[in-house]
This record gives C-alpha cells, structure tokens and sequence, in this order.
C-alpha cells in the first residue's frame, strides 16, 4: 500500500475513534516523539509543537501531517494553509499550526489535529512508525493584554521570553504579555508586573518583575513557600526578572475539589534582611507574599478555568488623620506670579472676569505627597456652611452645572514650583448671588472656600483625580464637611461688579484694589 493510500486509512480510524466511540488504534511505537505533554503549548490563534534535539533518531524518519480532507503530507513550510516551521539554535524545531488553517478541524470543544512519524522497514517499504492526535481546548482562558506604561518600563535588553517562538500578537497577549514586532528576538516578553498563567499542559508559570514593590524587590530572596527543593527554583531570571514554572503536583501544591473545579494553589514570598542591635531591629527590604490559584475543569478536557493572583495589601500609612496646614490664595493673573495680600481684600472684579485661584501645602517638605481638593465652593459670607451657596469644584472636578465652566490649571516641573504636586490651581469666573424668591441681586461680597486632604503617592496609589472631558449629568453639588479633609478659605471676599457699575465707581473701586 502507498504512503498516501495508508495515510488516508490511519486519518479515517482516527475519525472514527474521534467522533463515535472510544476505538483505540494503535499503530507503530508510541511514547517516543510525541509522549511529553510540554511539547504543545496551546494559544487561542494556533498551537505550537516543540520537537526536540535528536527528534529525528534515524535520518530516514520523515514528519508527517494530515489535512482536514484526510490527504498526507511532508510537514513543510505551508504559508497558504497556517503553518510554520522553524528551527533554534539548541536543534529543536518549533511547529506553528493556525487553528483555521488547513490542519486544524473542530469537534467536541477541541481543536484536532493529526501528526505521524513515518520510517521505512527492511524491505524499503514506507511505513508509518508513530501517529499522535493532538488536541487544544477551543475555550482558553484570556488574560488582559497589560498597558502600555507596564510594556514601555522594561528595556529591550531586560526582557525575558513570555513565550516560545514563533508566537503570535494574539497568542502573546492572552498571556498577559506584551508584543513588540520589532523585537525579531524577543517579541513577546513580560511587563514590568506580575504575570501568572495557568498552562493547558497542567503547570504554574509566574514572572515577578522587582519593581512589583517599592522598594523595588530583592529577586534573590524570592521563593516558593514551600522551599528551594528539586525543580522549584527559577528556570530564567536577569536583573529584572524572576520567572518560575513548575507542575501542579509539585512544589507544595495544595490542591481541593470544588463542583466541578480542580483547584491548585501556591505561594510565593521573599525573605527580608533584618539587622538586630542592642536596642531594636530594622529591616529596608519590601514585604512580599503572592499567593496564585489555577482553576481547572473536572469535566471532559482538562480546561484551565481561570487565574486568580492575590498580593499583601498595602501597608497602611505612617501618618494618621490630623491638622493640615493650607493656604488659598488669589493671584492677579494667569501667570500666577504675584498674589493678592490680607490688605488687598475686598478685591473687586468684574461679572465675567476670571478668578485666578491656587491652594497650597504650607510646612511639607515630601515630594510623594499630592494635595487633592475634593470640593470649593462660594458663599455670600464668611461662613463656610452657609445654606446659600455656588460649587465651583465637585469631587475636584469642575461643577458641570455652570454654563462658565471652571477650568483646572496643570502643573509639572517646568512650573518652576519645587514641589509642584503641593499645590492645585483654577480658574472660576465671576458671579453674584440673587435672592432665590425676588431674583433681586444680594451682596456683591462673595468668600471662596475649599475642602482638600493629602494623598501619598506609591505603587498602589497615584493620587491622581479624573474629570470626564464632557459630563453627561450635572454632577450633585452637595459636599458635606468630611472630618477626614481640611477646609481652607480666602483671605477675604472679592466684590464682582457688573460692568457698568464698575464704571461709575471706578475711583471707589480703585481704592479696594
């Protein structure tokens, strides 16, 4: 019988056991080539197969790959039908086969496809010396693709690996690792995070990036919880990165049943390097414990369900609520270069006119701390809680209920401010209060106040505040004095005059200036 009159005969048994019954063929030797589960590595675009150095044994073995039509074929390079072959420096050859290519068909939650190994006998006849039906779940877990700020942080000569090559952008990114096509070596590689993956073949894979804590984590003394034994230590690691993959069943794995889910569980932790003296001990390393869960189903396939990482939480801070020290001031324009003093009040302004507003950190030297303002507000008096009152800011947004929009001042360095996150500035432009009932105009005299609290920056909080480009609704106006914010008022009113009293007043106005 021909090559391709046996292939065809092996390719229908294998349907026939596939799709109606538990009919086992066994043909040739198993257990040589295809035996190790790590081989196949299952993405969500395709499959990869790894044969490894030495694959072949007898240079008269020839790979073999049959079609969704049953016919045989040398595996090659095949572009027109997704698959790819491509060799590596250790020997080993890497298979890359697109599920919607020409290999690859579908059937009960899996995608199928059929390899064999043919050789030839003594008599110099081809025969088929090992077949395997590979199979990948068509239901994979995807993680998120990560940002591109946790891409962008780690150098091109710091990356590791994510995944076996070739790899697609897809494939790479389910992961939960980055993609960049640039990189011929390295394109799909960990970001500056933890990246855990619960494998289709049944093991843990963690990549720890040290700058997961701050200070930023010392590598060498991360380890499982369970110890450094036989095949629990890391398989790659730079001065960046740490990465461990192992077995479920190993590494003091525990595991339970739940429903219809095999749950896997296990730890890592980083031990700190404590100095002890005759009054006390000390330590300036990170405190760290991960703890990561692989869910599998029970049933049918053996389908990674999901990946859970848990981490400590955040210390809480040193600093505990109390007194802060803030001022607000008013500045004579935008450039915020000169302010007006205690004697300058009541300034007068115009209806219209913008009110240049900055609120300060007094007495704080803490480059990581940010003042946030949560609300500022206008009353007709120096009392803060009057009834009568006008939002300027809501939850330290501008209030959407105005038809002159307050409009928030950015600071950065070039600011020239030495602590430019000390401070908050914005624009309000001028009003005057009107009696609700008669509409009648009340008291030109108008006091600003805001309530604002301080924020440190870290790793987990970067106290940073996000106002929608376009609110939708007006935002509630309400902002009930909060116990844990400070509140902090102008010097003084400003009187905002319409503009043709400000006109017949002028000499008098001039004189509150």
């Amino acid at each position: 019988m021909g090559v391709a009159g046996q292939s065809r005969a092996v390719f229908g048994a294998m349907l026939f056991w596939g799709f109606f019954g538990p009919l086992v063929l066994a043909v040739g030797a198993w257990g040589t080539v295809f035996s190790d589960p790590n081989l196949l590595v299952c993405g969500h675009e395709s499959l990869q197969l790894t044969l490894p150095p030495g694959w072949e044994g007898n240079a008269s073995f020839v790979l073999t790959i049959w079609d969704t039509e049953g016919k045989a074929h040398v595996l090659q390079n095949d572009s027109d039908c997704g698959l790819l072959v491509s060799g590596t420096p250790d020997g080993s050859r890497k298979v890359l086969v697109s599920y919607i290519g020409c290999y690859v068909f579908e059937w009960d939650g899996n995608y199928l496809m059929l390899v064999g190994l043919e050789g030839t006998d003594d008599a110099g006849q081809k025969v088929l010396h090992e077949e395997k039906l590979l199979r990948c779940p068509v239901d994979l877990p995807a993680l998120d693709a990560p940002s591109s700020s946790v891409c962008s942080a780690v150098l091109s000569h710091d990356r590791l690996l994510c995944a076996s090559l070739p790899v697609s952008q897809g494939d790479c990114e389910v992961r939960g690792c980055c993609y960049d096509p640039r990189d011929r070596v390295k394109p799909c590689y960990f970001g500056n995070t933890v990246t855990a993956y619960c494998m289709p073949d049944g093991q843990f894979s963690i990549a720890i990036s040290r700058d997961v804590t701050l200070p930023p984590l010392i590598l060498d003394s991360v380890q499982l919880a369970s110890g450094r034994s036989a095949g629990c230590v890391p398989v790659m690691k730079n001065d960046v990165f740490i990465v461990y993959q192992f077995p479920l069943s190993a590494c003091g794995t525990t595991f339970q049943v739940t429903g219809d889910q095999a749950i896997y569980e296990n730890e890592l932790v980083a031990s700190r390097d404590v100095k002890t003296g005759s009054l006390g001990s000390v330590t300036r390393d990170s405190t760290f414990r991960l703890h990561v869960r692989c869910s599998y189903s029970t049933t049918g396939s053996f389908i990674p369900l999901s990946v859970q990482v848990f981490t400590l939480p955040p210390l809480p801070a040193v600093s505990q609520p109390g007194p802060l020290s803030l001022e607000l001031r008013v500045a004579s324009d935008g450039s915020y270069t000169s302010y007006y003093t205690a004697s300058d009040y009541p300034v007068v302004k115009t209806l219209r006119e913008p009110v240049y507003v900055e609120v300060k950190i007094l007495q704080r030297t803490d480059p990581d701390l940010v003042l946030v303002l949560h609300h500022c507000w206008a009353t007709p008096s120096i009392n803060p809680q009057q009834e009568l009152q006008w939002p300027v800011l809501v939850d330290g947004c501008p209030y959407a209920g105005d038809n002159y929009r307050t409009q928030l001042v950015p600071l950065s360095l070039a600011s020239g401010l030495l602590f430019p996150s000390h401070y908050q500035r914005f624009t309000f432009y001028t009003f005057t209060f009107v009696d609700s009932t008669s509409q009648e105009m009340l008291s030109g005299l108008v006091y600003l106040h805001c309530s604002a609290s301080v924020c440190h920056r870290s790793v987990q909080e970067s106290c940073t505040t996000t106002c929608p480009a376009r609110a939708r609704g007006k935002r509630s106006a309400e902002h009930p004095l909060q116990d844990a914010a400070s509140h902090v008022s102008s010097k003084g009113p400003v009187i905002f005059l319409q503009d043709e009293l400000r006109w017949d007043t002028l000499g008098w106005g001039r004189g509150l200036v």
